[in-house]
Order: structure tokens, then C-alpha cells, then sequence
């Protein structure tokens, strides 16, 4: 028995078509959406490490100026430029991973400059820091008393270097608290801490102990 063509095979056919075409545009649409999704999130991700990073780069750069860096030295030159417009053409992805690998180099430099911080009487505490500048300040004047008085003797030369350095305290207090605004001035936003309590006493304590010796000496002759 032969079987006869019928007029519906031509349109089951079609319909066949236009399912696998509708399957294949949906297919497209899913991956289009896959990935515009995908890139979405990497240029999310991509700006808050933009944003780490510069937050992490500008007090590095601070802190490498205070440290005698010249400013031409820490700007890019036209060929590293060049290099890292060329590491983003690959889009939000490569821009992100290079982002990351800025973001290690920033902990590699914070890191070399916590090591040497310690070294720098500046990342010192105010106290310890601020005793080098009083510290030979006060000490100057009753130095110079004791010379006087194991040359000179207990006579008027002595006298008159006891009398001399009654007011010197207050003089090496007022040298030292100009002398720590100079050497260690206050960062941006910061208040520059002179401990003036701990400044005052060792200006002061130096002079009244070696002029307490000299009296003695004085009385003594």
C-alpha cells in the first residue's frame, strides 16, 4: 500500500524550524544576559577596588613625600601609562585583575614602610620623640655651669654662671617647643603634640639639680 503525501507535511516542517530557531534565540539571549550580568558585577567589583586602592595609594604617598621622595618620582611616566591602558582593553575583567595586582603592590609597600617606621624618630611617641629636641636643650646650660665651676673654681666666675643660667630652663623650654614644630610637624589634619608637661621638667630638672650642687659647692668654699 502506497502512502499518499499529504498537504501538512510542508507546515509540520516549518513548525519544526521555527522551533529549533526559537530554541537557538533563546539560547543566545540566555548567554547575552549571562554576560551582561557578569559584566555588570566586574564593573561593580572594578569600581570598589578603584576606590580600596586610591584610598590605600594616597597616604602611601604622603608618608613617601615627608620622606624626602620627590614628587616627579611619584607620578607615572608616559610609558607606564602607555603599559596599563593597554592591561584594560580586555574589559571590566582585566581592568579588575589589574586592580588587584595594584592592590598587592600597595601591601608590599605598606608593609616595607611599617618595617622602617620604627627607624624614624617622627613614627616614635610624642614623648620619646620630643626628648630629642629638649633633652640637649636642657642639658646645655648646666654643662656649661660645670665646666665653669671645675675650671674656674668657687669664685665669681662661678657665681655669675649660676646667675646666668637661672632663667636658661625657660629659654631651652621655648627653644625646644620651635624646635619640635620644626622637625616633626603635624600631618595633615592632625595636631602636632609638644608634651610641654614632660618638656618643662627636663628643662627644669637638669638646671635646679646642678644649681643645687653649685650652692653646695659655693657654701662649701
Amino acid at each position: 500500500m502506497v502512502r499518499q503525501r499529504t498537504g501538512d507535511e510542508p507546515v509540520t516542517a516549518a513548525w519544526t524550524d521555527y522551533l529549533a530557531a526559537a530554541r537557538q534565540l533563546d539560547g543566545v539571549r540566555r548567554a547575552a544576559a549571562t554576560a551582561a550580568a557578569e559584566q555588570a558585577r566586574a564593573v561593580e567589583a572594578a569600581r570598589e577596588e578603584l576606590a580600596g586602592v586610591h584610598a590605600r595609594l594616597a597616604p602611601q604617598q604622603a608618608r613617601l613625600r615627608e620622606l624626602g621622595v620627590p614628587a616627579i618620582s611619584l607620578t607615572p611616566t608616559p610609558p607606564e601609562l602607555t603599559e596599563a591602558a593597554r592591561s584594560m582593553v580586555g574589559g571590566p575583567a582585566a581592568v579588575l585583575a589589574a586592580l588587584r595586582v595594584a592592590r598587592g603592590w600597595a601591601d608590599s609597600a605598606d608593609a616595607t614602610l611599617a618595617a622602617r617606621g620604627p627607624l624614624r624618630p617622627s613614627a616614635w611617641p610624642a614623648s620619646a620623640r620630643n626628648l630629642l629636641v629638649y633633652g640637649p636643650l636642657a642639658l646645655l646650660v648646666p654643662l656649661i655651669q660645670l665646666v665653669v665651676l671645675f675650671v674656674a673654681g668657687t669664685g665669681a666666675a662661678t657665681v655669675v654662671a649660676l646667675v646666668v643660667g637661672v632663667p636658661m630652663p625657660a629659654v631651652a623650654f621655648a627653644a625646644g617647643w620651635v624646635a619640635v614644630g620644626r622637625f616633626f610637624p603635624a600631618r595633615a589634619g592632625e595636631r602636632l603634640d609638644r608634651t610641654p608637661r614632660l618638656g618643662a621638667l627636663t628643662c627644669l630638672v637638669p638646671a635646679v639639680a646642678v644649681a643645687g650642687g653649685i650652692m653646695l659647692a659655693l657654701l662649701a668654699g
